[in-house]
């Protein structure tokens, strides 16, 4: 199954729910009714995942079991963090079995390896560490790693900003004119999340110009929470003024 098209962002699909193959409080089969009563088309199943992840196989075929059973499309991917600049990802060898990486900054990637975002906040405070330089190395992270595996979800991206104490703003143009390039040159996909609040409409805004597939997803990890959207729902509402704009008048 494709991405979608980059606009508009569709409200009744939810690229990320987490299940009780990791830190998700609900089953597989709970998150897909829930998902059904809701009336989405189509639900993603997500579950964290680390190198020495052993059980991908046995999630994948269990994804497969409960959306074959199930009235809405039931897609399933595994999600890991970015360690370093260069991109590598904490990956198990067979997370290739899923229907896509999602690709997370869990850590800020630095040069010699992932960074606890609280240990890099005090550096950043303590003056030891620029917040220019933090943000580089986030982009040349994401940028590196979209290359290296075409097609992947950056999730929840610029969600460690604030773990950072950084404002937004931290977050240039430029900053965005290069992951939406990466993102564009990969065949990748921006996630915004529910969960995160983020990435903001500039970011969203630039990809939908470079025809980049935009999501929408709650990173649920309890079923009473997938579907519900509020600040994809302000996302989308931006965007569509946007076009209104454009065009002279509202949305149809």
């Amino acid at each position: 199954m494709s991405y979608p098209p980059a606009a508009p962002i569709r409200l009744d699909e939810d690229w990320h729910v987490h299940s009780t193959f990791s830190d998700g409080k609900d089953t597989m089969e709970r998150d897909v009714e829930v998902a059904g009563e809701r009336g989405l088309r189509l639900l993603c199943l997500v579950d964290h995942v680390r190198a020495e992840t052993d059980w991908v196989g046995d999630f994948v075929a269990e994804a497969r079991r409960v959306g074959d059973e199930a009235s809405l499309a039931v897609l399933c991917g595994v999600e890991t963090k970015m360690l370093d600049t260069l991109g590598e990802l904490d990956l198990p060898r067979d997370f290739g079995l899923a229907d896509r990486l999602l690709i997370a900054d869990h850590q800020l990637p630095t040069p010699t390896g992932p960074m606890d975002p609280g240990e890099a906040r005090g550096l950043i405070e303590q003056g030891d560490l620029a917040a220019g330089t933090a943000v580089r190395w986030l982009v040349e992270a994401s940028s590196n790693a979209l290359e290296a595996h075409p097609g992947a979800i950056l999730a929840h991206s610029l969600s460690i900003l604030p773990k950072l104490g950084l404002a937004p703003s931290a977050f240039t143009a430029e900053h965005e004119e290069r992951l939406v390039a990466a993102l564009q040159a990969s065949g990748g996909c921006l996630e915004i999340s529910e969960r995160w609040r983020c990435p903001g409409v500039s970011l969203a805004r630039r990809a939908i110009a470079a025809a980049v597939p935009v999501i929408a997803s709650t990173d649920s990890h309890k079923a009473t929470d997938i579907g519900l959207y509020d600040y994809c729902g302000e996302v989308v509402a931006a965007l569509e003024r946007d076009s209104a704009r454009a065009g002279g008048g509202a949305p149809d």
